[in-house]
């Protein structure tokens, strides 16, 4: 029996030793990567409902937070790379693009990545919808032909002779129109 009871003491005496071995921690503290962080876009995203277009070729903006590295900032569109500018303080860092001309018409994911400091990366993207680029616009009216009566071309117009004998007093410009009948006077 003394030699049970010593069997039974050494597998005690060792469970314990055992136990006090598995709860060793090491000392060193690990160091943890905060991510980056992507704030205030400026474009208008397109959700369904409200189906919204951004003007073309239109610049734009993001925050990236401080503990990212901005030499490691990559902005990409429909897998066109998007150039950009970078403003750094000590809260943030303001990336600034504008949207490429290829992109006009299209939807378009605009995708950012960036690494941390200390090594982590992460990614943002948001979707837009170019609206298409308009064509050039027509010169606008200037007023005075705004201003013209309908008729006034099936009127005769007095000119003016082209001969240095004309009298000394000609009547104004706008008297003559006046004085058509049928004209109506501009507003």
């Amino acid at each position: 029996m003394k030699t049970r009871i010593i069997k039974v003491i050494s597998v005690i005496a060792i469970l314990l030793t055992a136990q006090s071995a598995f709860a060793y921690k090491d000392e060193k503290v690990e160091e943890t990567c905060k991510k980056p962080k992507f704030t205030d876009f400026t474009l208008k995203e397109y959700i369904e409902p409200e189906r919204a277009e951004v003007s073309p070729e239109t610049a734009f903006e993001f925050k990236v937070s401080a503990w990212s590295n901005p030499s490691t900032i990559r902005l990409t569109g429909k897998g066109e790379k998007i150039p950009f500018t970078v403003e750094s303080n000590s809260s943030f860092h303001r990336v600034k693009a504008k949207l490429p001309a290829s992109l006009n018409g299209k939807f378009v994911r605009i995708n950012a990545a960036v690494k941390a400091v200390l090594g982590c990366e992460e990614k943002e993207g948001w979707l837009v919808k170019v609206a298409e680029s308009a064509p050039a616009a027509p010169a606008p009216a200037t007023p005075a032909e705004e201003a013209k009566p309908e008729n006034a071309e099936s009127a005769p117009q007095n000119e003016a002779p082209a001969t240095p004998s004309a009298p000394a007093n000609p009547a104004p410009a706008g008297a003559a129109e006046s004085a058509q009948p049928g004209a109506s006077a501009p507003q």
